[in-house]
């Protein structure tokens, strides 16, 4: 029986991990705090994440902090506009 084997095993090529999605777990409970409430959150709402976006990202940001996952800049994980809710509720209000 070959080394690949017939399920796809190694044939040759060396692998190559994602860019993102993949990082270490929590094991050590650091950002416990943040995840729950996130969680809960997403129960209470009836699962509409729109409404948890900021716990998302204070979620994502002690990740970051915590060196759990990369840092990047939070508009490039989609929470560029979070931080001015107050213009977005305003323009919704004029319209």
């Amino acid at each position: 029986m070959s080394a690949g084997g017939s399920f796809g095993g190694n044939r040759g090529l060396r692998p190559v991990p994602p860019e993102k999605g993949v990082f270490p777990l929590d094991h050590m409970h650091l950002c416990d705090l943040e995840k729950k409430e996130y969680l809960n959150c997403l129960k209470t709402s009836g699962h509409q994440s729109e409404k948890c976006r900021h716990l998302s990202k204070k979620y994502l940001q002690c990740r970051m902090e915590k060196n759990l996952m990369a840092k990047q800049d939070m508009a490039e994980l989609g929470f560029g506009n979070l931080s001015q809710p107050s213009l977005s509720g305003d323009k919704l209000e004029q319209v």
